[in-house]
C-alpha cells in the first residue's frame, strides 16, 4: 500500500461516518458513538498518510473517468501532505470534541445531520488537496461547498444561521464559476488539466488574467478583503467545532488552491508578488481591526480569521518578490513561514472556537458585554482561552512567534543586498504591517480575555451557572493547547517542515542561506527559559518585598459590574482610530445631569463594512432595476429553447473567432 491508496482508505472512513447513525432514531447516543469512532479512525489513518508523504516522495494514480478528459489523477506530494495534517488533526479532534459539545440526546432533530455532512466535508477536503488535475480538484471542491452549506444551517430554525448559510453558498458558487474560468484557461495555456509545472504557462498570454481568476476564486473562499463577505456570519452561526473545522481548514482551501497554481509557475512576475503582499496588509489590518469593534465572540473570532490569512499572503508574497528579484533567501523565509502558519492558525485558532464553545455553552450567550468572571469557574478554558490568545498574538514561546518571525525575517532581508525598486519596497512592507497587526492583535485579545474571564461577572448565567465542560471537550483543548507549545519549543523543526513543503514553490533551486535562519530558530527555547526563570524569581522576590495594603477606592465600597471596563469602552479609543474603515453605528445617551438616565448607555455595533454597508443595500436598491430582467421569464419552453440555441450561436461564433 502507498501514501496515497491509505489516504483514499481514510477519506472513504471519514466520509461514510456519519452513514451508520442514520440508521438509529433521533436522540439515540449509539449512531453518535459509531459515527465518531469511525470518524477518528478515519483521521488517524488520514494523518499517518499525510506524516508517510512528508517523509517520502510523491505518487500519483490515474483512474478510468468518462467525463471529459478520460481520467481522474491523484497525487500525494510534500506540499499537499503538509496541508493535510490540519485537515485530519483539526478533524478528529473536533470530532470528539462534537461528543460532548453537540450530543445527540440533547439536539436529536439535527445531531445527526451535522455528524454525516461532517464526515463529507473531511473526506472531500482530502480529496482536494490529494487532486492532481483540475477535474479531481473542482470534485472535492463542490462537494466540500455543498456539505459545508449543511453544516453551517445545522440550527436550521435559526434564522441568523440561515442567512449565514445562503450568503456562503452563493459566495461558494461564484467562487466555483470563478474557478471553472481559471482552468478553462490554464488548460488551454498548457494543453493539459494536470496540475503540474509547465514551462509554457511562463510565456503564455493567459498568466496575467490566470493568476488574476486565480486570486479572486481562491481569495474568496480563502476570506481575503474584500471577498470575506461569506466568512463572519458562517463562522459565528455554525457550531464551535464546525467553526473551527471552517476557520482552520476549510479557509485554507482557498490558499492550497493559489499555492498549487504558483507551484505550475517556471517564475514568478513581480507584480503577482507586490499583489499578495498588498493583499495580505490589508487583510492582516483590516480584519484586526473589524475584530476590536465586534461585541459577538464568534465574530470577534471570525475576524481574526482574516487577519490570519492575511499574514499568511503576506508570507506568500515576500517569497514571491523574493524569486522574482532572485533573491532565494527572501524566497525561502517567505514561504517557509507563510506555510508554517497555516499549521499554526489551524492550531490556535481551533482552540479558541473549542474554549469560546465552552464558554457560549455554559453562559449561553456569545455576547462579551453579558460575561465576566468565568476564569474562577472555568479555570481550564480560561487557559485554554489564554494560550490560544497568546499564541494568535505571536508571543513567544508558542507557535505563532515561529511564523511570524520567518516571514519577518524574510521582509527584513529585502533591505539587504543590491535589490532595489518596487520588489524591495514590497518585500519590507511586511516586516512594518506585521509589527501593527501583531500590536492590534495583542489589545484586541486583551479586551476579549478580560471582558470574558476577569472582573465581576455581568449575567446571572455566567455568575451561577458556568463551570468547564465534559473530558471529551477538554480532551481536544488540551490536544490544540499541546500542539501550540510544541511547534513553539520546536521552532526549528517545524519550521523546517514548512521549508520542505515549500519546495515546490521554489522551482527546483534547494539550500540557501536561509537556512542558517531556521537553524539559529532552536535557540529559542533555551532563552525563553532564561527569561521566564529570570521573570519569576523577580516576582518571587518582589512578592516578599511588598506590603499588603488598602487601596483608595475612590468613594466605592467594592467593585461590580457597572464600574469595570466593557468590551466596548475597552475599544473605543482604538475602533474610533480606525472610524473610516469599520463605520461603526454608535448610540450615545443625552446627558442633562451629573449621571445619565437610567436604562442610559452608550452602545456602538460594527456591521460589516462590505456586506452590510455596500453589497446588501446595493442588491436592495438594484432589485426594481433587475425586475425588468423578468420580461424574459416568459414560462413557455418554446422561449426557453430559443435562448438556448441563441446562446450555442454566439458561443460557436465567438469560438470560431479564436
Amino acid at each position: 500500500m502507498t501514501s496515497l491508496e491509505l489516504l483514499l482508505v481514510a477519506s472513504v472512513l471519514a466520509g461514510v461516518s456519519g452513514l451508520p447513525g442514520l440508521l438509529f432514531p433521533p436522540g439515540r447516543a449509539a449512531g453518535q458513538r459509531i459515527a465518531t469512532v469511525l470518524h477518528v479512525l478515519g483521521c488517524v489513518a488520514g494523518a499517518g498518510a499525510a506524516a508517510w508523504a512528508l517523509a517520502g516522495g510523491a505518487v500519483t494514480i490515474r483512474l478510468a473517468w468518462p467525463l471529459p478528459g478520460g481520467s481522474v489523477a491523484f497525487s500525494l506530494d510534500r506540499l499537499s501532505a503538509f496541508f493535510l495534517v490540519p485537515v485530519f488533526v483539526v478533524a478528529g479532534l473536533g470530532s470528539i470534541y462534537g461528543e460532548g459539545y453537540w450530543a445527540e440526546s440533547r439536539h436529536p432533530e439535527n445531531g445527526r445531520k451535522l455528524r454525516f455532512f461532517y464526515g463529507v466535508v473531511t473526506a472531500s477536503l482530502a480529496l482536494v488537496m490529494a487532486a492532481g488535475d483540475a477535474w479531481a480538484f473542482l470534485a472535492g471542491w463542490e462537494v466540500v461547498s455543498v456539505a459545508a452549506f449543511f453544516l453551517v444551517t445545522t440550527d436550521q430554525n435559526d434564522a441568523r444561521a440561515l442567512r449565514a448559510g445562503w450568503i456562503y453558498l452563493v459566495s461558494a458558487h461564484v467562487g466555483t464559476l470563478i474557478l471553472f474560468a481559471m482552468f478553462t484557461l490554464l488548460r488551454d495555456a498548457t494543453g493539459g488539466w494536470l496540475l503540474v509545472p509547465s514551462e509554457a504557462l511562463g510565456s503564455s498570454a493567459l498568466l496575467r488574467p490566470i493568476l488574476l481568476l486565480a486570486l479572486a476564486g481562491f481569495g474568496l473562499k480563502a476570506g481575503v478583503i474584500p471577498l470575506h463577505i461569506w466568512l463572519p456570519d458562517a463562522h459565528a452561526a455554525a457550531p464551535s467545532h464546525v467553526s473551527a473545522l471552517l476557520s482552520g481548514v476549510v479557509l485554507k482551501m482557498g490558499i492550497y488552491g493559489l499555492v498549487r497554481v504558483l507551484s505550475m509557475l517556471p517564475a514568478y512576475p513581480t507584480w503577482l508578488g507586490l499583489a499578495l503582499v498588498a493583499l495580505g496588509i490589508s487583510s492582516g489590518v483590516l480584519g484586526v481591526v473589524l475584530a476590536l469593534a465586534q461585541h459577538d465572540l464568534k465574530r470577534l473570532l471570525a475576524y481574526h480569521s482574516i487577519e490570519n490569512i492575511g499574514i499568511i499572503l503576506i508570507g506568500l508574497g515576500v517569497g514571491a518578490l523574493g524569486m522574482a528579484q532572485g533573491r532565494l533567501d527572501w524566497a525561502v523565509l517567505g514561504f517557509a513561514g507563510g506555510l508554517l502558519h497555516v499549521w499554526n492558525h489551524a492550531a490556535f485558532k481551533s482552540l479558541l472556537f473549542y474554549s469560546a464553545g465552552a464558554v457560549i455553552r455554559a453562559t449561553g450567550t456569545r455576547e462579551i458585554d453579558s460575561m465576566g468572571g468565568l476564569l474562577r469557574r472555568m479555570r481550564f478554558t480560561g487557559a485554554a482561552f489564554l494560550v490560544g490568545a497568546a499564541a494568535i498574538c505571536g508571543l513567544p514561546p508558542l507557535n505563532g512567534f515561529v511564523s511570524e518571525w520567518l516571514i519577518t525575517l524574510g521582509s527584513f532581508r529585502a533591505l539587504t543586498g543590491d535589490s532595489a525598486g518596487a520588489g524591495m519596497l514590497g518585500a519590507a512592507a511586511g516586516a512594518p504591517a506585521l509589527a501593527l497587526i501583531g500590536a492590534l492583535a495583542v489589545a484586541c485579545f486583551v479586551k476579549a480575555f478580560a471582558a470574558v474571564f476577569l472582573g465581576s461577572p455581568r449575567g446571572p448565567a455566567a455568575a451561577i451557572e458556568a463551570g468547564d465542560p465534559n473530558r471529551s471537550m477538554l480532551f481536544s483543548m488540551g490536544g490544540l493547547a499541546l500542539a501550540c507549545v510544541v511547534i513553539g519549543l520546536w521552532p526549528a523543526g517545524a519550521a523546517g517542515l514548512g521549508r520542505d513543503a515549500a519546495g515546490a514553490l521554489l522551482l527546483g533551486h534547494a539550500g540557501s542561506r536561509a537556512d542558517a535562519d531556521l537553524g539559529a530558530l532552536g535557540g529559542i527555547p533555551l532563552l525563553l527559559v532564561v527569561f521566564l526563570a529570570a521573570m519569576g524569581l523577580a516576582a518571587a522576590a518582589r512578592a516578599r518585598r511588598a506590603a499588603r495594603t488598602t487601596t483608595w477606592d475612590c468613594g466605592y465600597a467594592s467593585g461590580g459590574p457597572r464600574i469595570q471596563y466593557t468590551a466596548s469602552s475597552f475599544a473605543q479609543m482604538l475602533v474610533g482610530m480606525f472610524r473610516w474603515a469599520v463605520l461603526p453605528d454608535e448610540h450615545r445617551p443625552s446627558v442633562a445631569g451629573p449621571f445619565p438616565a437610567a436604562g442610559e448607555r452608550f452602545e456602538s455595533h460594527a456591521p460589516d463594512p462590505v456586506l452590510d454597508r455596500l453589497l446588501l443595500p446595493g442588491l436592495t436598491r438594484g432589485r426594481s432595476f433587475l425586475g425588468l430582467a423578468r420580461v424574459i421569464q416568459a414560462g413557455r419552453i418554446q422561449a426557453y429553447l430559443l435562448y438556448i440555441v441563441v446562446t450555442l450561436v454566439v458561443l460557436l461564433a465567438w469560438s470560431a473567432s479564436w
